[in-house]
């Protein structure tokens, strides 16, 4: 993001999209039928009759122990995990601001350690959306944004996940909140009550360019609803049902089949996907994100455990 002074409550034009050269076809860059759409993928990208969507797929977080040994080499230390993840996946959502605001010298060495081409997706923190419940939150919020605004133009979503308690009745509140942030950024609202599962709040994500989350998660619809030019997907499970997360647990591959044929009439109409993987989604989520790589047809190579690595 270009801009280092962020005020709340002024509107700005919507900044251009990034311009970004696709990258080179792979030696298997066939035509494929898929519904009634011929798709040509290669990298990250996806070629419909449409246009060129991108796809930035990659994990809630990276910076798990319990991944030393089946993705992380034996004995790497956590200073290097980002690095190493970003060899694999081009994309990460970091969930770790949800508990607190980084440090600005954490954040420049998160895009100075990834590829130029590397995409940060960042959770919103809970003191603004769970604590304080978007009352009076501005001020904390463009303090957030002045700090993650460091990552540049590798950073392209703030994920903004609503309590599960704060229903349609707060419609209201959250129209105020949108309001007032600056477009310097894009965002993505999570929706945790089916309350809000109307087409007032498909109108009012539209109005403010923000996407609607459409989240894999217990009791929320699966659906997708597309209200800007890019799509935002999240797969998560029920929160600890896994003892371990360094192995899958659940073959997901026809769940994740599905998600991908509902997607296929919205890809023509929208840039970019992001779509991000916890661990209790199914066992071990760089794993499963891999395999919906597959599905899609961008990579997604089988994770086999490693062995003592060189140190960065």
């Amino acid at each position: 993001m270009a801009s280092s002074e962020y005020r709340l409550g002024t509107r700005h034009p919507l900044p251009a999209t990034r311009s970004q050269k696709p990258r080179e076809f792979s030696k298997s860059h066939d035509f494929v039928l898929s519904g009634h759409q011929w798709q040509l993928t290669a990298g990250n990208w996806s070629l419909t009759m449409g246009g060129m969507t991108r796809w930035h797929l990659g994990t809630m977080g990276f910076g798990y122990k319990e991944w030393v040994g089946s993705f992380y080499p034996a004995g790497m230390p956590p200073r290097s995990f980002l690095a190493h993840y970003s060899q694999f996946f081009d994309a990460v959502e970091i969930d770790s601001t949800f508990y607190g605001v980084p440090g600005a010298e954490q954040v420049k060495r998160w895009t100075a350690v990834t590829p130029p081409d590397f995409t940060f997706c960042i959770k919103t923190p809970r003191h603004i959306t769970h604590e304080l419940r978007l009352v009076n939150a501005l001020e904390p919020m463009s303090d957030f944004l002045k700090v993650i605004s460091l990552l540049g133009e590798k950073l392209r979503v703030v994920l903004i996940q609503l309590p599960p308690d704060l229903d349609h009745g707060y419609f209201n509140l959250l129209r105020h909140f949108l309001m007032a942030l600056p477009t310097d950024f894009r965002y993505a609202v999570e929706f945790r009550h089916r309350s809000w599962n109307t087409p007032g709040t498909a109108v009012l994500l539209r109005d403010y360019h923000v996407a609607w989350t459409m989240a894999d998660y217990i009791h929320m619809p699966k659906q997708i609803k597309r209200t800007t030019d890019f799509l935002y997907l999240r797969f998560i499970g029920p929160h600890g049902q896994f003892a371990t997360k360094d192995k899958e647990l659940v073959d997901k591959t026809a769940v994740l089949q599905t998600w991908y044929d509902h997607l296929q009439p919205e890809l023509d109409k929208v840039e970019d996907v992001y779509g991000f993987f916890n661990n209790d989604y199914a066992g071990f989520s760089p794993q499963t994100c891999n395999r919906f790589k597959k599905i899609v047809g961008i990579g997604g190579e089988d994770i086999r455990p490693l062995q003592q690595g060189r140190l960065f």
